[in-house]
């Protein structure tokens, strides 16, 4: 999968995504510091999947009607890097043919799938 991680998402998760042989692009690394527009806008010209932990992105897409690839937004009480892993590869074992398109809201205890309409 293609994925455009924003700045707060940080690097293990890149390199551990990037292990798993996805495409990532990390924001931190690339363009510290740009609007949420201008990144989601990355992410739609170069049809990524966003992974954030910035719920803006959510008022974007869900109110807005912002276009989009895709969005995981992670609602997380624990923010370390490792808890941020674990969450993924459980969405990724479980969902990883719905994330297309759609706007994930994932936690410790659960997720969310809003598709696009």
């Amino acid at each position: 999968m293609r994925f455009l991680l924003d700045e707060c998402v940080g690097p293990v998760v890149a390199r551990w995504l990037q292990n798993l042989n996805h495409d990532v692009i990390s924001i931190y690394d690339t363009n510290r510091g740009i609007a949420d527009q201008q990144v989601l806008q990355k992410a739609v010209q170069e049809k990524r999947i966003l992974i954030t932990n910035d719920k803006d992105f959510g008022d974007m897409v869900i109110r807005k009607k912002k276009k989009h690839c895709g969005i995981i937004l992670l609602r997380l009480e624990d923010e370390r890097s490792s808890n941020k892993v674990a969450v993924l590869t459980n969405l990724f074992e479980k969902y990883s043919d719905d994330l297309s398109d759609t706007f994930v809201v994932v936690s410790e205890s659960g997720v969310r799938i809003i598709k696009k309409k």
